[in-house]
């Protein structure tokens, strides 16, 4: 998990956590603490659904992002090499030639 994703569930907690202990030290009846808590948890709950769906899209989006980006170089690499690779098939073949052209001088001596 990202950094940025460990801190919004960090904060996500934190406030659970605060808003918790605020209704629990009210002084108010059991049955509005309870109802109190239920709203909580329920809001608390709607946050970090929707902040694991962003977690989740943001994952997404830069795995996208980074495969595309993966498949750019390795086309490129593979272009690069198919290059060099003439390069190296043309130098072979002239040394090829000349090393004909001397042996053949080398024969007629």
């Amino acid at each position: 998990m990202s950094n940025s994703g460990s801190t919004i569930l960090g904060v996500l907690a934190g406030t659970v956590v605060g808003a918790a202990l605020g209704i629990l030290f009210a002084p108010d009846k059991g049955s509005k603490t309870r109802q109190k808590l239920a709203d909580e948890a329920a809001l608390a709950k709607e946050k970090i659904s929707k902040t694991a769906v962003d977690l989740k899209d943001r994952v997404v989006s830069t795995a996208t992002s980074k495969k595309q980006t993966l498949d750019e170089q390795v086309d490129s690499i593979v272009q690069d090499a198919s290059h060099k690779a003439d390069d190296v098939i043309s130098t072979l073949e002239k040394k090829l030639a000349e090393l004909k052209i001397k042996n053949k001088k080398l024969q007629k001596s």
